[in-house]
């Protein structure tokens, strides 16, 4: 089972709605979706949507690594994944967008080879019920809440909020969110590294009285040795995002810092592989974390759910991005019932593939 062959397509999706963080609004994602072939015309997908602002990534820089990576893993066995990180890292050092869609077809691929869904190729036994919550995105207290109050009448019962954009408006944006919608549904933060250490310290104080479960990366990544600081000074639990790329990291803000929980993204650490690491840090020290991503389509949010099932201690689910996009470029996968939990099928490998209408349309790169 060598890899024989890589195939790779672009495509932009627009959204529904623009999505607004405090490092800026996006209109549509850009994709990449990496499409590997084996000796034995097994095929696996991955994908990725390159983030500027967080990966320091886009598209044509991505594009521009593609034939060495690539080449670097013909006639490589796909179940070596140790190698296929080691060798990708030997083209390039980070570019973890680009590595993570070519990690996750090789994932695919494998997980298939051996007729297996993926969760049970990485091990584990049995499926746990998966909930997403749904994003609300920077705008007018006003807006934002009219938002909040159109996702409750949905049937979501968890709500991310951005903010970070400013402190003293980001205190009314939530307090107006929680007025309409009311006491029981459970909300969660994401500054998106948006705030200073003062500025921090104030929002998060001010809406403890607002019930929040946890908050993200509110400070920027190049401050996380003060993240222990800021932890010590508000009640709200800090999520470290940004800030928890590799498995050093994780070990870091966990015995510097004292930090317990991390969002994971397969597209900001670079693959499964990387990401195993970082689970194996937070399960030594019982830390929490979430699975989340980019706006990327079900092909990587699939992935989430089995990568998800690896560990207890995966107890939150960002997975709300396929929802963002005008359609679905996809079919199989992941499945969204009712009140927004997730089913994963026992299909082999991501059981997941793109539309063929869809397909034709997209770019192919020679």
């Amino acid at each position: 089972m060598r890899i024989k062959e890589f195939q790779i397509y672009t495509a932009q999706i627009p959204l529904n709605r623009p999505f607004v963080t405090s490092l800026g609004p996006e209109p549509y994602s850009e994709h990449i979706f990496v499409r590997v072939v084996l000796d034995n015309d097994v095929f696996g997908w991955g994908e990725c949507a390159p983030s500027n602002t967080i990966n320091g990534e886009i598209l044509e820089t991505c594009l521009a690594l593609v034939p060495k990576l690539t080449q670097a893993l013909i006639g490589i066995e796909v179940c070596e994944h140790q190698t296929i990180e080691r060798l990708m890292n030997q083209v390039i050092y980070a570019n973890f967008s680009i590595k993570s869609a070519i990690d996750l077809a090789c994932y695919d691929a494998a997980a298939k080879s051996k007729d297996l869904p993926l969760y049970r190729y990485l091990g584990a036994l049995k499926l746990k019920p998966m909930q997403t919550d749904y994003t609300v995105s920077l705008n007018s207290p006003e807006l934002m809440a009219q938002q909040a109050i159109e996702l409750k009448a949905q049937g979501f019962t968890l709500i991310k909020v951005k903010l970070g954009e400013n402190a003293e408006m980001d205190v009314q944006r939530i307090k107006a969110i929680r007025e309409a919608i009311g006491p029981e549904i459970k909300l969660k933060l994401d500054a998106n590294q948006g705030w200073t250490f003062e500025e921090a310290v104030m929002v998060l104080n001010e809406l403890n009285q607002c019930t929040i479960e946890y908050c993200e990366e509110p400070i920027n990544r190049k401050l996380a040795y003060r993240l222990g600081a800021l932890q010590r000074a508000v009640p709200i639990p800090i999520m470290a995002d940004e800030s928890v790329v590799d498995h050093h990291d994780a070990e870091n803000l966990v015995t510097n810092q004292n930090i317990g929980l991390f969002n994971l993204k397969i597209g900001k650490s670079g693959g499964i592989t990387p990401i195993l690491n970082i689970i194996d840090v937070a399960q030594k020290h019982d830390v929490k974390m979430q699975v989340g991503g980019f706006i990327e389509t079900k092909i990587v949010f699939t992935a989430n759910c089995h990568l998800a099932q690896c560990s207890d201690n995966i107890v939150f689910f960002d997975c709300d991005s396929p929802l963002f996009h005008q359609f679905m470029p996809t079919h199989g996968g992941m499945i969204y019932e009712e009140n927004w939990f997730i089913r994963l099928t026992e299909q082999p490998g991501l059981g997941i593939d793109l539309q063929p209408e869809f397909l034709a349309q997209c770019k192919r790169i020679q």
